[in-house]
């Protein structure tokens, strides 16, 4: 049934109705640990905010989270796919090692199911004594996320329709057509959520859809923010001059599409800015950590591509702003490569849990009070499948491994080396120097990079030299 934005909220409320959170040993009112919540979007990358290249997209709450926290200016989606690269963030582990027992090889691809016998963050902080919740799109299979780990399930489906998508209400149930902004009655949800258990500790996943396409359908007063090109700028790394016989609606379709895009971020911060100013209302921002981020980036026509599942910055770099006024200092500013892979035992030791043995990432946390922790010289990078991909075999994107490594990208097709790029002299990647002589003993260090994370995520591919 359809429903309007108050009927909305009352069944949202009853539907995160649930039994009080067991407190653990340990826990009290002096020593209560932080709320987490974890929100992110999908196909967000680094390049469109206001405080990182592009000055004239609107994201003044995304700027007032880096100031007020930490802003990990190299924070990697290892695999620049949603489903992948969610349960990435969710397990802690690479893909081929979330392969189960008569199940599929891990997620390779967006149309696998995540096990429920993977230990997930749901799991672990629910372990540690927190009410744990998952507002939004999940796509990993299913539409019920308490199989792994969490109290309350409102999982979001058919959300590329941004205005009229549908919800799977906590407990099961017949999913709830609705019309509105999916981010913003997603944002309610999340509000709800916390209301409800704000004398407790909380762990609260929060996944808006937008600025994931359709980039057509923005909020009409976020797109009157970019109201001709001169106001939002392209990448020098997209062609903009109308080449002999260009088609001009296809011009006129770009801009819409780009425009559409930068709507829907600015929309997204909005709803940021909602929850930021909520966790203050309530008296609870010193004491919950909130992070921003997505699951991969988008191309927007840099390189003649669009979509995601290349080794490009515009694909593999995404936003991670970090706030917790106890223990991180204002304004914080880290370099260091920081991946999705890492995202899990970081959320642990922020919260003083213990992460499973079987995480292959890195703590980071380290970075946020003390301005030190690890410094990987890589990160890896991978789209490794994709018969099962929208668009089965036809699909443009190559499949590649690689590493990012600061100065340089490295990738490599399946049969033969692909592209190196020198991002401190290239920023923009314009000249691919895969076959420069001088830099042999550069592609030489960085295949051994990637031979080397290619044993520990259990990749069963054999690359040519």
């Amino acid at each position: 049934m359809e429903t309007d934005r108050r009927t909305f909220l009352q069944k949202s409320a009853v539907a995160l109705a649930g039994a009080p959170a067991v407190f653990r040993p340990g826990t009290s009112a002096g020593s209560r640990p932080p709320n987490i919540v974890f929100a992110f979007s999908d196909e967000h990358r680094w390049q469109s905010m206001s405080f990182t290249e592009l000055p004239q997209v609107h994201t003044p709450n995304m700027a007032r989270l880096a100031a007020e926290g930490a802003h990990f200016t190299h924070c990697i989606s290892n695999y620049p796919v949603c489903s992948p690269c969610r349960a990435i963030m969710m397990t802690g582990r690479w893909p081929y090692r979330q392969k189960m027992r008569d199940a599929a090889p891990g997620m390779i691809d967006n149309a696998y199911a995540l096990s429920p016998a993977q230990v997930t963050l749901g799991h672990v902080f629910r372990q540690a004594g927190y009410r744990t919740g998952y507002v939004g799109k999940w796509h990993m299979g299913g539409t019920r996320a308490e199989p792994f780990g969490f109290d309350d399930s409102m999982i979001w489906t058919h959300t590329n329709n941004h205005w009229q998508s549908r919800y799977h209400p906590s407990g099961g149930g017949p999913a709830m057509e609705t019309k509105g902004y999916n981010a913003t009655l997603m944002t309610d949800q999340a509000l709800e959520f916390i209301d409800r258990n704000r004398d407790r500790p909380f762990f609260l996943m929060l996944s808006w859809n937008p600025p994931h396409s359709d980039f057509l359908d923005a909020p009409e007063d976020k797109q009157l923010l970019y109201r001709n090109a001169g106001t939002l700028p392209y990448r020098p790394n997209v062609q903009t001059t109308n080449r002999a016989g260009a088609n001009s609606r296809r011009v006129s379709r770009r801009w819409a599409v780009y425009r559409g895009y930068h709507a829907h971020v600015s929309a997204v911060d909005a709803e940021l800015g909602r929850l930021l100013d909520r966790l203050d209302e309530w008296k609870l921002a010193e004491n919950t950590v909130v992070v921003y981020t997505s699951d991969h980036g988008s191309m927007l026509g840099s390189h003649n591509v669009g979509g995601k599942r290349q080794p490009y910055e515009e694909s593999i770099r995404v936003p991670f702003l970090v706030r917790w006024p106890r223990r991180t200092p204002a304004g914080r500013r880290l370099e260091a490569l920081f991946g999705a892979i890492d995202i899990f035992p970081t959320l642990c030791a922020l919260a003083g849990i213990e992460p499973p043995a079987a995480c292959d990432g890195q703590d980071f946390s380290g970075w946020l009070s003390s301005g030190r922790g690890p410094s990987p010289e890589s990160q890896f990078i991978m789209h490794i499948a994709k018969e099962h991909a929208s668009g089965g075999l036809r699909h443009p994107a190559p499949l590649f491994r690689g590493v990012t490594a600061g100065r340089w990208t490295y990738a490599h097709y399946p049969g033969r080396p692909w592209c190196l790029f020198d991002n401190r002299k290239d920023p923009y990647q314009l000249e691919n120097r895969i076959d420069d002589a001088t830099l042999s003993a550069v592609r030489l260090r960085l295949r051994g990079m990637l031979d080397q994370w290619l044993r520990r995520a259990d990749d069963p591919i054999r690359l040519q030299r």
